[in-house]
């Protein structure tokens, strides 16, 4: 037996980056799977998964924005997998640009995915986890916003530190339903987001970009995907079964030191 045998997930933003490794911890540790993702890839993945693995999976091309569709694919999970008793709500886009010409489109799809598909995806797993009589609900916010941030980043920082907001008021709404809530709070991970983020940030030279980012973790480098789908994994898991509203960081340390100059 593992820590989430007999578990049915749900996971946003599945088919590459944070969420595709968030799923394949899920699956080596016995989970059942429904992956959501914009990008057909996300069958792939599914299908991948379910080889190495031997777990059952069920792969949706869709957008978190579009509430009947996550709430379609939510009961299709329910319906065939048995079950729904985890949330892993990770899929986000962060937009780069000055904040006093921040495009209006860009500010808009940053709310309608990371907060208002968070709010999607809550509101279309709850209630199968109320009929339930349990479930474990896993936020990706970030330390952006809430903790520290980076200019031309203003949106993804509103975002993110909405979603701290969202996180404790919903752990408080059901924790007497036996519904968890909690939300990671990662730094940088190498992802094909922060990749591009690095490309737009140096054009000529993105890989000197993600190794200053390195330079300035106490542990020396960015997180890889997996390790943050074992956070994933414990808080989705029974191991967790005391907490709720959390806000856990996993950023190397990089929030850690007050200053880059000082010290020893």
């Amino acid at each position: 037996m593992t820590k989430l045998d007999g578990k049915v997930a749900l996971i946003t933003g599945a088919a590459k980056g944070l969420g595709a490794g968030i799923a394949e911890v899920y699956a080596r540790y016995g989970a059942k799977l429904c992956l959501l993702d914009t990008d057909p890839l996300v069958e792939t993945v599914a299908e991948d998964l379910h080889t190495r693995y031997g777990t059952q999976t069920i792969a949706a091309v869709e957008s978190v924005t579009d509430k009947e569709r996550v709430r379609e694919t939510a009961k299709l999970a329910y319906d065939s997998l048995g079950s729904l008793d985890i949330a892993c709500c990770n899929a986000g886009i962060c937009r780069l640009a000055p904040f006093e010409s921040f495009p209006e489109e860009e500010l808009d799809a940053s709310i309608n995915i990371n907060i208002k598909g968070v709010w999607n995806t809550c509101q279309s797993v709850i209630p199968y986890m109320l009929k339930e009589g349990k479930g474990s609900i896993v936020i990706a916010s970030s330390v952006t916003g809430d903790i520290v941030a980076d200019a031309g980043e203003a949106a993804y920082a509103l975002t993110k530190a909405a979603l701290v907001g969202l996180t404790r008021c919903l752990a408080v709404e059901y924790a007497p339903r036996n519904i968890r809530v909690n939300c990671s709070q990662l730094g940088y991970a190498r992802t094909p987001m922060v990749e591009r983020m690095a490309k737009e940030s140096n054009p000529d030279n993105p890989e000197q970009a993600i190794d200053a980012i390195a330079a300035n973790v106490p542990l020396g480098r960015l997180a890889m995907p997996q390790e943050v789908g074992e956070l994933f994994a414990f808080l989705g898991s029974d191991e967790s079964s005391y907490i709720t509203g959390e806000r856990i960081v996993i950023d190397g340390g990089a929030t850690l030191p007050e200053t880059n100059s000082m010290g020893v």
